[in-house]
């Protein structure tokens, strides 16, 4: 949004030290992950991954929910924003990715 810095974003990433294994969970993807397991309870798949490298800057969430299925894309992502509106605050961007169970 407006207002970033981009000099303060670049050394966000720079302070994060070393890139971590992927098969080590961050304490950001496990709070996004709680958050969005309680907002929507009906998911079927929920993945979340730092794409910062381990910053907590940048994530990317995968949900996927019965309660999309009638909904616009636009309106799915609303909601997944909706959902996590205070952990956003702490991030500098965030892809979201929803979809339905496959009948």
């Amino acid at each position: 949004g407006p207002g970033r810095d981009p000099e303060a974003a670049a050394g966000l990433v720079l302070r994060c030290g070393p890139w971590r294994s992927f098969t080590s969970r961050t304490d950001g993807e496990a709070r996004v992950t709680r958050v969005l397991r309680e907002k929507f309870p009906r998911a079927s798949a929920i993945r979340v991954v730092d794409i910062s490298g381990g910053c907590g800057a940048m994530y990317e969430v995968h949900v996927e929910s019965e309660e999309f299925r009638e909904k616009r894309m636009v309106q799915q992502h609303q909601m997944v924003n909706q959902a996590l509106r205070e952990e956003i605050k702490n991030m500098h961007g965030l892809r979201i990715f929803t979809s339905t169970p496959k009948p």
